[in-house]
């Protein structure tokens, strides 16, 4: 059945995933194809195609902060530009994710087939059932394998490249730019492939743990780390291997080894392609299948992907993406196809931009991201430039086939979609109130985006600087008597809140009774949350009831002996929110209402509330 993923993933597993999914192809077959076209100057394409990707990386760790979801982009672009773009991104994703896995697959086999005298696909086959399997065990025993393979991976280049710097020779820099400056960018937009894996790990970020500070670190920190050893290991190919080898070559680290540090050299290199396609092969299959977890959730494909086996993962979703890839692992033949799901990614790369230039715009105050993206918006306009200048670049038919993704996302839409669900109208719809000063019903409400932000809100729980503590200590605890009425303890509470924060009692009093007659308190499982942000009020200020017998609230199902009165300042909505999310969270704890009557006084309940363990 469906359900959540567990929390398992630390600093370290992000780190790996993100390097692990970067460090392919782009490095150990592309460096002597891009050389061919600029010259040394390959090295400064390199470079750049790093720095190209730092708008997307910084849009994606906010949405993924923002939405720790399964799924990544999909998940992004669903919710905030709707359904119809959710489908796009989803579906072309996805394929694209199969394809390079494909071909990280058939990597390791070719490598691996020469020492075991094996048929490639067969070897390559192999290893991807060993790589489902282990996902299916859990991602925690998946990444424990991309942690070990990465170390093992970046020491192999170190070693390359202590070993390699003496043996530069400076006059194989001479002429650096051959073909003209004008030629890097062009090369930049070919190894920009090497970067994407970046943003990989967006797809798992319902399984990190402090998504608001692991993701961002660890994609800063593993781009950080491939840039310097792209950098320096195309810098010592390119000052060892002579140039008429290296424009021919398809193995240019193995070349540079074997002259570097001799036929040991050429092995280690051996082993390290071996590991980096072994690395992507398995984070692709762990991204793949959630990205069809999160489609499947939201009946954007069958419901049976969203099913979990007693390891705690999504085993069918796992099962479809690599029954996918080994089936085009065994065709091979599929190095061009690289390039072209990388167009599409450029593709989804704008979209991400755009999400968050349309969440921001959009108001809603329950988009609480752990990370924002500095210079904003002027980021995500060089982010969406980047992608338009950079997919003309990749050439016709790269163009063209990312554009036949897009239509086949748009056609799976219209003929499945549709139907099966409810229009997913995203936070651009909200975005296009406040802009048309238009106030419609089918808001962020309707469209349950703003409920969706609240449930991620609470798993999450609060930030380090929320004065959660402070406002519970400081709040007034009151004792109801049998036959007192909800709207009379609005009433003592908003005289309790009008002495807290200097504001008027008749001002707060109105504006509690009025939502709380249109049946706008949150009242469930034995708590109401009565609450309100006003503009003048400084800090946050907090009332708690408690009813023994049980009161009757509008629209509760059942007796609420817990009420908590909470008056915010408009200025720092979020925050807020986050307030009621970590005391709904609290309250969700089993034994919560039966220590809350159980308490010999009100004056025990402020420690019994920030003792009590919560769920999740």
């Amino acid at each position: 059945m469906a359900g959540k993923l567990q929390k398992q993933l630390g600093l370290l597993d992000v780190f790996a995933i993100c390097s692990g999914a970067m460090i392919s192809s782009g490095l150990f077959v592309l460096p002597g194809i891009a050389a061919s076209k600029c010259g040394p100057a390959v090295i400064v394409a390199y470079l750049l195609s790093g720095l190209l990707i730092i708008p997307s990386m910084l849009s994606m760790a906010e949405m993924a902060t923002a939405m720790p979801r399964a799924g990544g982009t999909y998940f992004f672009v669903s919710r905030s530009l709707g359904g119809m773009f959710g489908t796009v991104d989803g579906v072309g994703v996805w394929l694209a994710l199969i394809l390079k896995t494909s071909i990280a697959l058939l990597g390791f086999g070719a490598y691996l087939a020469s020492y075991l005298n094996l048929p490639m696909q067969l070897v390559a086959i192999v290893a991807g059932v060993v790589f489902t399997l282990t996902n299916i065990v859990g991602a925690k025993e998946a990444s424990k394998l991309q942690v070990g393979m990465v170390a093992g991976l970046l020491s192999i280049l170190t070693l390359l490249v202590i070993k390699g710097l003496p043996g530069i020779q400076q006059a194989q820099y001479v002429p650096f730019a051959p073909h003209g400056f004008g030629a890097v960018l062009p090369t930049a937009a070919l190894v920009f492939i090497s970067y994407i894996g970046l943003t990989k790990v967006a797809s798992v970020a319902e399984e990190i743990k402090n998504p608001g500070r692991n993701i961002p670190l660890g994609m800063f920190c593993s781009l950080l780390v491939i840039l310097i050893m792209y950098g320096t290991v195309v810098a010592v190919v390119v000052g060892t291997v002579p140039a008429e080898q290296l424009y021919q070559t398809l193995t240019p680290l193995s070349d540079a080894a074997a002259l570097s540090i001799g036929p040991a050299g050429k092995h280690l290199i051996s082993l390290a392609a071996i590991l980096a396609f072994a690395t992507t092969a398995n984070a692709g299959i762990m991204s793949g299948s959630r990205y069809l977890l999160a489609m499947s959730r939201d009946r954007v494909i069958p419901h049976a992907f969203s099913r979990f086996s007693k390891f705690k993962t999504p085993h069918n979703a796992i099962l479809l993406t690599s029954v996918v890839i080994l089936l085009i692992v065994s065709v091979a033949g599929l190095e061009r196809i690289a390039k072209l799901a990388s167009t599409f990614q450029l593709l989804v790369f704008a979209f991400v931009n755009i999400s968050v230039i349309v969440m921001r715009e959009s108001g809603i105050k329950s988009y609480d991201p752990g990370f924002k993206s500095p210079l904003y918006p002027y980021v995500q306009v060089v982010g969406i430039l980047i992608s338009v200048v950079l997919i003309p670049e990749m050439g016709l038919l790269s163009s063209i086939f990312a554009m036949g993704l897009v239509a086949m996302g748009v056609i799976w839409h219209n003929l499945y979609v549709r139907p099966r669900v409810e229009p997913r109208v995203g936070a651009v719809a909200k975005m296009a109130e406040r802009l048309g000063e238009r106030l419609l019903e089918r808001d962020a409400d309707a469209m349950g985006l703003r409920t969706e932000l609240r449930e991620i809100m609470k798993e999450r729980g609060l930030r380090k600087d929320d004065p959660f503590y402070q406002v519970v200590q400081s709040a007034d605890f009151i004792e109801i008597e049998p036959g007192i009425d909800s709207e009379e303890v609005i009433r003592r509470g908003a005289g309790l809140l009008s002495k807290q924060s200097g504001i008027s009692r008749d001002l707060i009093l109105g504006a509690l009774l009025e939502r709380n007659r249109l049946g706008e308190t949150p009242a469930d499982a034995g708590v109401a949350l009565p609450h309100l942000l006003l503009n003048d009020v400084e800090g946050f200020h907090m009332v708690a009831a408690r009813s023994i017998q049980g009161l009757e609230f509008p629209m509760a199902g059942q007796g609420i002996h817990a009420v908590f009165l909470l008056l915010g300042s408009r200025g720092n909505p979020t925050q807020h929110l986050r307030f009621l999310a970590e005391i709904a969270r609290r309250a969700e704890n089993p034994s919560f209402i039966d220590q809350w009557i159980a308490a010999k006084s009100v004056d025990d309940l402020a420690a019994m509330i920030l003792s009590c363990e919560t769920e999740g």
